[in-house]
């Protein structure tokens, strides 16, 4: 089950059964089944102290996941960034927030997928895999 929470943000997701049918495709795509995966929308701050607090990080970031993945069955909690999102979507995403918000939580889907993102190549792989599911979701909402 996806649920969705907002924590020091107004910002509603649009399209919610849609991300939902959408990430379990990706999930079951690679093999996995969705367990219980919380995705809270928060602003800078918040999650600038999360990364504090739980990862010793002293800087802001789109997204923090924390995986409770069990076998195959992805569980976890997946906070993300709204200011950031918006920021990264003026400079990476020609304004489009929706589109820079879906790559996000689909990095952090695969993130609790076992993809990491930490060496050059790594992230290229990433990046790959964000692009391909993208398109499906694209090709979903047809």
């Amino acid at each position: 089950m996806i649920r969705y929470f907002n924590e020091d943000t107004d910002f509603a997701l649009y399209g919610k059964a849609n991300a939902k049918r959408w990430l379990k495709e990706v999930a079951m795509r690679e093999g996995k089944r969705i367990g219980n995966i919380n995705i809270i929308f928060c602003s800078d701050p918040y999650l600038l102290d999360i990364n504090r607090r739980f990862l010793s990080h002293d800087y802001y970031t789109d997204i923090i996941t924390f995986d409770d993945c069990e076998e195959n069955t992805l569980n976890g909690d997946l906070f993300i960034s709204i200011d950031t999102v918006r920021a990264n979507a003026d400079e990476y995403a020609q304004g489009r927030f929706e589109e820079e918000l879906n790559r996000v939580m689909v990095h952090g889907i695969l993130h609790l997928i076992g993809y990491d993102d930490h060496s050059e190549e790594e992230q290229q792989l990433m990046r790959s895999k964000e692009n391909e599911y993208l398109a499906l979701k694209e090709e979903l909402e047809r």
